[in-house]
């Protein structure tokens, strides 16, 4: 199977790849709503710093895995080490049970792009025009099917005419319509009289490190939210970045495209705040600068654009689209790093472990689905929130299993192996590694210990 293994046509293609897997819904619906209730500016330094550091440190990690193995992220753990072959299972468990999940939320985007397509922004800025559109049988299924699908065809197609030239093609656009809305948002205007905001006190708000009554729990506090959301958006530990980094070129720079990785993905973090927090903050005022996750993208988004009036119409439909973009380049890196774990060890064809994958992920899409309506149920997580069937899939995925398959990560490459199996790879090709004391410090120590309190966190021993 490797010999015949795909591969990016070159860097580009690799870069535009994973940065489309690093740029999903929690850049845009997570992202702002951590840096406005962080301080703002303080949020996002805190959040550059550790990208520099903690996420260079897993990003160069997991794509020189992919890259020296050569395999997908269920055997090759098993190939650094037999004895630890047990974080390829985990590391694929986890976007097994992300995409069906994914879809369904993929789902509501799509069905927000159809509903701003026509026109329909006074129903959607209702308070229950989310929930019923969620609790509906037929409807979310429907959307969750045609997502589903979408995302399936491009995997489908394999590396070079599917995943890359989508991405060569997407990301580009993606990046401009985020640009033009975040841009857009500067120039919103609120004035009744007695209160004026304009777009520039939005980003004021935004931007300028608020340090008012900060304590060293509180900057803690901070410096854990800035961890988990740097954490889970540069697509770590979760399978994805090892098998891109399988299809990776040899004589490709590892840490170059990394550095445009992150470079995309946190541009796209810090225009999506412009793009939710600075309009919201205007129109709806610093009361309504609270939602987060879902709420945010779709109930007080809505809002704010009926807000606008007629523009609102079309700057909502942009947004959406530019939203199931986003999502869509996420959820088909989550799908290919099941599919080339199926075709690794099944030895099928990529269409027959595309098909195999897109009907298990449609069943288990369709009980999320029904999770708020005919199989609803509510379920205390450790946490401390209450869950139903996608907060439980998303709970295992992402509270438990990912903290666990990096922590193990860290623990092989640092101490059962050594950091020089991956100083080697990623400078085969004479490379300088400018980071590598900086690097074997993270691996070893500082890392493990950081990804320990996000599960500590998780488990809710800590808060």
């Amino acid at each position: 199977m490797n010999k015949k293994r795909s591969s990016f046509s070159g860097s580009v293609g690799f870069v535009l790849a994973a940065a489309g897997s690093a740029i999903g819904l929690g850049n845009l619906w997570r992202f702002p709503y951590l840096a406005a209730q962080n301080g703002g500016g303080l949020f996002l330094v805190v959040y550059l710093a550790l990208l520099i550091t903690f996420g260079f440190t897993l990003l160069v990690t997991e794509v020189a895995i992919g890259r020296k193995t050569k395999s997908s992220p269920l055997m090759a753990y098993g190939k650094l080490h037999g004895k630890w072959k047990w974080i390829g299972v985990f590391a694929v468990v986890v976007p097994f049970l992300i995409l069906p999940y994914y879809c369904v939320i993929g789902g509501w985007v799509l069905k927000y792009c159809t509903v701003f397509l026509t026109g329909q922004v006074a129903a959607a800025s209702e308070n229950v025009f989310f929930t019923s559109f969620i609790t509906s049988t037929a409807e979310p299924l429907i959307f969750m099917a045609v997502y589903l699908f979408l995302t399936s065809f491009v995997v489908y197609r394999d590396i070079n005419n599917g995943i890359e030239k989508f991405s060569r093609f997407l990301m580009p656009l993606l990046f401009l319509i985020v640009i033009g809305v975040a841009l857009f948002s500067l120039t919103i205007r609120y004035d009744d009289g007695a209160i004026t905001r304009t777009g520039l006190d939005g980003l004021a708000v935004y931007l300028i490190p608020n340090l008012d009554g900060l304590t060293v729990g509180g900057f803690m506090s901070l410096l854990i939210s800035a961890m988990g959301q740097l954490f889970f958006s540069i697509s770590v530990a979760m399978g994805i970045m090892v098998t891109y980094g399988s299809y990776f070129e040899d004589r490709g720079n590892i840490f170059t495209s990394i550095w445009q990785i992150g470079f995309f993905d946190t541009c796209v973090a810090f225009l999506a705040g412009l793009m939710t927090i600075v309009p919201i903050y205007v129109l709806m005022g610093p009361e309504s600068m609270n939602a987060s996750g879902p709420s945010l993208l779709f109930v007080a988004m809505p809002k704010t654009f009926h807000a606008m009036g007629g523009t609102g119409t079309i700057v909502g439909a942009v947004f959406f689209i530019m939203a199931f973009f986003a999502a869509l380049t996420s959820s088909i890196s989550i799908m290919e790093a099941v599919v080339s774990s199926i075709m690794e060890s099944l030895s099928v064809s990529r269409r027959k472990a595309a098909i195999i994958e897109c009907v298990v992920a449609f069943a288990i899409g369709a009980v999320v689905c029904l999770g708020y309506n005919l199989l609803y149920f509510e379920i205390p997580l450790p946490n401390g929130s209450i869950g139903q069937v996608l907060d439980v899939l998303d709970y295992i995925s992402n509270g438990l299993l990912m903290p666990v398959v990096e922590i193990s990560t860290c623990l092989l490459i640092g101490w059962a192996l050594t950091p020089d199996v991956v100083v080697k790879e990623a400078t085969k090709n004479g490379e300088p590694f400018l980071q590598k004391k900086m690097y074997k410090t993270m691996i070893r120590f500082i890392a493990p210990v950081l990804l320990t309190v996000l599960l500590l966190q998780s488990l809710g021993i800590i808060g």
